[in-house]
């Protein structure tokens, strides 16, 4: 995933960018408002800070709007509700006040571009198809060597959120807060059921696989496994 940091702070740009990219992102970052529009090729989200020193924030945001829907969230020290309010208004997708936690920050851009890409059209990247298990992100459709498999909403969106993660772990976090948006004191039980659950409606076992202390991944079933 491709990131355009629109942030004019130094020191915030200098901690942000390795931060996004031990989480496998990468970035390009530009530091005034002005041309941000022209910068977008390529890119999959957009964080735009609203206090930059050529122009307001919000006009960035409206710029980009206007030209592109690529993902936009607003990550500023701007915490009222009418610069929330605004923000939104202007076409962003998203707003994080700062300061604000990396964890949360990185599960809000997942669930962004997540949200996005389902809100496409259908066509051939909206379906996953990974050792003989079919995933239609578009339909929430999954089937098995052909046969339909039905998941309740929030197993298809652990399922799904696995499957575009491209092979990589995904936390135990990241899943709980992308797709029950909040955490609580059960939430890692409540997220072992679903995939146990997963596992044998898809009837692989070994298919949904546990990284220990981590989380979760798809793989080969092959390969092993360590709960």
């Amino acid at each position: 995933m491709h990131i355009l940091l629109v942030e004019d702070d130094d020191r915030v740009a200098a901690a942000l960018r390795p931060a996004l990219h031990r989480h496998g992102m990468t970035t390009t970052r530009v530091a005034i408002g002005r041309g941000a529009e022209d910068q977008l090729a390529g890119v999959d989200i957009v964080l735009l800070d609203l206090g930059l020193p050529d122009v307001d924030g919000v006009d960035v945001c409206r710029a980009i709007r206007g030209v592109s829907d690529v993902p936009v969230i607003v990550v500023s020290a701007r915490g009222e509700v009418d610069d929330r309010i605004l923000g939104l208004h202007s076409g962003a997708d998203d707003y994080l006040v700062k300061p604000y936690d990396i964890g949360e920050l990185v599960a809000r851009v997942h669930a962004v571009y997540r949200r996005r890409r389902l809100a496409t059209p259908s066509g051939s990247d909206d379906v996953i198809e990974i050792d003989g298990v079919r995933v239609d992100l578009h339909k929430h459709a999954v089937t098995v060597g052909g046969r339909p498999v039905n998941l309740t909403r929030k197993e298809f969106q652990v399922l799904a959120l696995l499957a575009t993660a491209g092979g990589a772990v995904c936390t135990r976090s990241r899943i709980v807060a992308e797709v029950w948006g909040r955490s609580w004191a059960g939430a890692n039980r409540t997220l072992d059921v679903h995939v146990a659950t997963l596992r044998t409606k898809l009837g692989k076992p070994e298919f949904v696989q546990t990284v220990r202390g981590v989380g979760y991944r798809l793989g080969n079933p092959n390969a092993a496994s360590s709960e």
